[in-house]
């Protein structure tokens, strides 16, 4: 009988307190930030994204930055597991990387910083203000000042399978890109379907792409939206191909950064790609881990405390977020009863 083939054992980040946040159109305090991100760590995650390192003006949910990491590495709850937690920051732009050297050399700031290519130049604009071909020069300059501070660099590449704007990409400039990255000296790749464009068949034909070209599955990492309903199913598409790396956010939240926060018009990266702003998202982390731990794989973090995680985010957030596990809970190991 053939039978699904997939790794055993995965590493996850969690990435609500940025990605997931960066579309609120509240601000969330950011002692409710810490809260979430000790939390996290405490449930067993070892990969963390902390902040975005980018102008306020434009995206306000982050004016903490400095802040929100300060706190962390001064937090009692979790400052006996610093030192296996690898925290991200995302720096699109050399002012936000500056900052994120700069905090980093006062020792407070992040292992890991993140810069962000599209294989779309019209989405990569967007997002950057830069042509590609500007913005690999600058990264090629980043990465080593990046280096010289002690922080790994992140490359990702987007709009693999689609582009809200230009619509069809061609995936094998994706994995061109890929190659690019590791050449300038980044140190892992997030692969990104930014706004749920992926199909799981050609999920799994892209990462069976990527990893015969680079087959080393720890420098790849999958970021799902769930856009379209299609989240756990390129999860699952994923694992078939290999990859063990992924990303995700309690609640299923997250998306394009918010142009309207607090009752203020912000820049955002502009308009939101879809009239209806609900429906952007990530993965839900709870039920991504609920899966996992059905399917046998070793997440390396405590179910239980994931979902009652999820449900307290939905009180910081004050609605019901995209987690279908967060309220039907885990399948149950054992009859109950009278």
């Amino acid at each position: 009988m053939a039978e699904l083939n997939y790794p055993k054992k995965v590493v996850l980040g969690d990435i609500t307190v940025r990605d997931g946040f960066q579309h609120e159109e509240i601000l969330v305090p950011t002692r409710a930030k810490l809260w979430l991100l000790e939390e996290s760590i405490l449930a067993g995650f070892r990969r963390v994204e902390v902040t975005n390192f980018g102008n306020p003006k434009r995206m306000p949910q982050f004016a903490d930055a400095d802040d929100i990491y300060e706190q962390l590495f001064s937090s009692r709850r979790v400052k006996h597991l610093m030192e296996s937690v690898e925290t991200t920051a995302i720096t699109i732009r050399e002012r936000a990387a500056d900052r994120a050297i700069a905090a980093k050399l006062a020792g407070h700031g992040p292992d890991r910083i993140l810069f962000m290519v599209s294989t779309s130049e019209s989405h990569h604009r967007t997002n950057s203000g830069l042509s590609l071909e500007e913005y690999w020069k600058m990264c090629e300059k980043y990465i080593q000042k990046a280096h010289d501070a002690g922080i790994k660099v992140c490359g990702t590449v987007s709009t693999i399978w689609g582009c809200p704007i230009e619509g069809p990409t061609d995936m094998n400039k994706a994995v061109e890109f890929t190659r690019r990255w590791l050449d300038i000296g980044a140190d892992d790749i997030e692969h990104a379907d930014h706004d749920g464009s992926a199909p799981p068949n050609r999920v799994y034909d892209y990462f069976s792409r990527v990893l015969d070209a680079i087959p080393e599955p720890e420098k790849h990492l999958a970021h799902f939206h769930v856009t379209r309903g299609w989240g756990l199913a390129n999860v699952l598409a994923a694992l078939q191909a290999g990859i063990t790396h992924f990303e995700s956010t309690f609640g299923g939240t997250g998306g394009q950064p918010a142009n309207f926060v607090d009752r203020v018009p912000v820049g955002g990266t502009g308009e939101y790609y879809y009239n209806d702003p609900t429906i952007t998202g990530l993965v839900s982390t709870e039920d991504m881990v609920v899966m996992m731990d059905e399917m046998g794989i070793d997440t390396g973090v405590d179910v239980d405390r994931v979902l009652k995680i999820g449900r307290m985010v939905e009180k910081i957030l004050g609605r019901r977020l995209r987690s279908e596990c967060a309220h039907s809970g885990r399948i149950p190991k054992e009859i109950t009863g009278r």
